[in-house]
């Protein structure tokens, strides 16, 4: 039998300081604290209170999850709970869901987890799935996977190189902010589907998603939502990408299929 081993929490420290691209000086100036302090904390010559450790996850954007994890490392108990939806407790946060969703209407709207898995979604989303093979839709519904798979959307995506880098670029990116090894994993799955990638956009802002249907072709721009002040894991993770028109003729169409 073997015992994994915690890296100690003035590594971890040390991994998600490099990971912003901070200083160790960086650092202390925006925590307040001294360069000495830090170093010592880093190299396990001093042992940081729990404070300490939740004062510096703080200023380096550390997820809840993983602020948990530093916790740990650090001799003390967690700090963020993990409840699921259907948890009594999480009763107001699905409640903010749906109506966010339903306002949403008649556009698509949906919610998905920190691995981008399918949460739910309101009812237009079905415009978008539509024509997606079935293997592709069976929970858990990946929506990046489902974005860019071969039998999924990607046929009916009128601009494919160019979506396919805007969401290969975003994945990469969380996938380094979060170090999370399942985002490096999606991240080297879709990169290797076929497609072609082109990063530029039409008008240096946004990117848009423009996808064939049998209401014509439709353009739309996505917003993404999230819980900025959760104090729960699973609502901390939770995002809303809402895709809203880009044109008045794909406005005009969703309307009438709403």
């Amino acid at each position: 039998m073997t015992t994994a081993v915690r890296p100690p929490v003035g590594d971890l420290l040390r991994d998600w300081r490099r990971r912003r691209r901070l200083s160790q000086l960086d650092l202390a100036s925006e925590a307040g604290v001294s360069t000495r302090h830090l170093s010592f904390v880093e190299t396990g010559r001093a042992r940081p209170s729990r404070e300490m450790v939740l004062h510096l996850a703080d200023r380096l954007e550390v997820p809840l999850r993983e602020r948990n994890v530093l916790l740990l490392a650090a001799g003390f108990a967690p700090a963020y709970g993990s409840r699921g939806l259907d948890h009594p407790d999480m009763a107001a946060v699905s409640r903010a869901l749906d109506l966010v969703l339903t306002a949403y209407e008649p556009y698509p709207a949906l919610v998905v987890d920190r691995s981008w898995e399918l949460v739910t979604a309101n009812r237009t989303v079905a415009l978008l799935t539509e024509g997606a093979a079935a293997h592709l839709l069976e929970p858990p519904v990946n929506v990046l996977r489902l974005s860019l798979h071969p039998d999924g959307l990607a046929p009916r995506i009128a601009n494919l190189p160019q979506w396919r880098g805007h969401v290969l670029h975003r994945l990469d990116r969380e996938a380094h902010l979060t170090g999370d090894p399942a985002l490096a994993a999606l991240h080297r799955e879709l990169a290797a589907m076929p497609g072609g990638t082109d990063r530029t956009t039409p008008d240096g802002i946004v990117v848009p998603l423009r996808l064939r249907t049998d209401r014509g072709l439709l353009s739309f721009v996505s917003t993404v939502t999230t819980f900025g002040t959760a104090v729960d894991v699973t609502a901390a993770e939770l995002s809303v990408e809402a895709f809203l028109p880009a044109d008045t003729a794909t406005a005009e169409a969703l309307r009438r299929a709403g």
